[in-house]
């Protein structure tokens, strides 16, 4: 039994800390950055806001391009090296990230350079969850599948829930303090796995090379774009990740400048959002579409999360910040899965692992695009600019879906109704 137990119990660690890393570090980014903007450099003065998004890009850029390349080497020489210098990059890139400002004698330049090596080298080595989902399909049986994957989503929201708490209380001791705890924690699995995860992909079932098609991170792109059946549900997932990724990445800004907000207020409200997707999403969603079905949570979720940007951009007080993130966050736990499944449903059969892989090839690019575009409105714009552009996007994704699925609105639920007629004929004719 033991033996049973300990590959799983580090799967979910290694998820759990790989998000929890990423919570703590999220509310910091701008405070790294005002530290070098506060060095009198103006061109750093006047674009921050774009600095930190592009801090945020470069990881999502590099987690995009690498997350494949992970899968291949996992094929081809197993599960367990690929996590464990996983979990190694991670460390390192965390402890660069603690202790950029020392650089500062050398000029603010080398400070932002190492920021960003520690983000780029966090996106190479962030594909561990791919590999931990597939070491969870190595050692399961079919019919126990799916709850083992669960594990990965419980320590996905629980990592994120409680990083940016963390992060928070752990500012307080000092800036660096969070990041080292990450690392701290990073290694500790490391050492864990080393002695305690066994191999879970046996010789005989490895591949034998490596195709550089599988190397390829935008073959996925145009797989799902020649889909036509869900052209507009794609459409409008692009249009909600885009807007919400920059919020994201450009909230702790927004509220540093209008409300002289500091990570531990921040971290407050992320941890706040990380409660209520858990609750949305581990809990009410289940509930939700047997009794309004998933075409109807979908487009209500988005027009939820229009207002939610409305109210972030418009609130007159710091503390209804929380009313507009809550409004945000329920809003995202209806529409994301419910658009998830949509897509799924669209498709047939076969097609629908390449058809989500795709998918999530194309958020992890609206995962770079908006924090830039969010920064970059920012400070050429205005403080309210990223959020209002988000009532637009979030808004024209509503109405995107809700005429692509006009057909499903009638009396019965999303489960005993195709998506719509047309798309049901597109399905057909692909």
């Amino acid at each position: 039994m033991e033996k049973q137990r300990s590959p799983l119990i580090f799967i979910f660690l290694t998820v759990f800390i790989d998000l929890l890393g990423v919570g703590i570090v999220l509310p910091l980014l701008p405070y790294y950055v005002k530290i070098v903007e506060e060095s009198s450099v103006v061109w750093l003065a006047d674009n921050r806001a774009l600095v930190v998004g592009a801090l945020a890009a470069s990881f999502s850029l590099f987690q995009f391009l690498f997350t494949p390349v992970l899968g291949a080497l996992s094929d081809r020489f197993g599960r367990r090296p690929v996590l464990l210098l996983s979990l190694f990059g991670a460390g390192i890139s965390y402890l660069l990230f603690g202790i950029a400002d020392r650089f500062i004698f050398l000029g603010v330049e080398a400070v932002l350079l190492v920021l960003f090596i520690s983000r780029i080298v966090a996106g190479i080595t962030g594909g561990s969850i791919a590999t931990a989902q597939a070491y969870i399909a190595d050692v399961t049986k079919p019919e126990d599948r799916a709850k083992g994957l669960g594990l990965i989503g419980a320590a996905f929201g629980l990592g994120f829930m409680l990083g940016p708490a963390l992060g928070g209380l752990l500012s307080t001791v000092s800036l660096e303090a969070p990041a080292f705890a990450a690392a701290a924690l990073t290694f500790g699995n490391v050492i864990f796995g080393y002695f305690r995860l066994p191999e879970s992909l046996p010789l005989d079932r490895r591949s034998k090379a490596m195709s550089l098609a599988k190397l390829n991170p935008f073959a996925r792109l145009s797989d799902v774009l020649a889909k036509t059946a869900i052209r507009p549900l794609l459409i409008g997932v692009l249009l909600l990740n885009f807007a919400f990724a920059g919020l994201q990445n450009n909230f702790a800004v927004y509220t540093d400048v209008r409300f002289g907000w500091g990570p531990m207020e921040n971290a407050f409200v992320f941890a706040f959002i990380g409660v209520m997707a858990v609750i949305m999403q581990g809990f009410l969603i289940r509930k939700l579409v047997p009794a309004f079905g998933e075409a109807r949570l979908a487009v209500s979720g988005l027009m939820l999360m229009t207002i939610g940007f409305a109210l972030t951009a418009f609130v007159p007080q710091a503390g209804l910040l929380y009313l507009a993130m809550g409004v945000l966050a329920t809003g995202s736990g209806m529409a994301t899965p419910s658009l998830t499944s949509l897509i799924s449903r669209s498709v047939s059969p076969q097609e629908q692992g390449s058809v989500l892989g795709g998918v999530q090839a194309f958020n992890s690019l609206m995962m770079v695009l908006g924090p830039l575009f969010a920064g970059f409105v920012f400070d050429a714009v205005g403080i309210t600019a990223p959020y209002i552009a988000g009532v637009f996007l979030v808004g024209a994704a509503a109405l995107t879906i809700g005429f692509a699925l006009r057909d499903s609105f009638g009396g019965r639920t999303r489960a005993e109704r195709p998506v719509s007629i047309e798309m049901e004929r597109n399905v057909m004719a692909d």
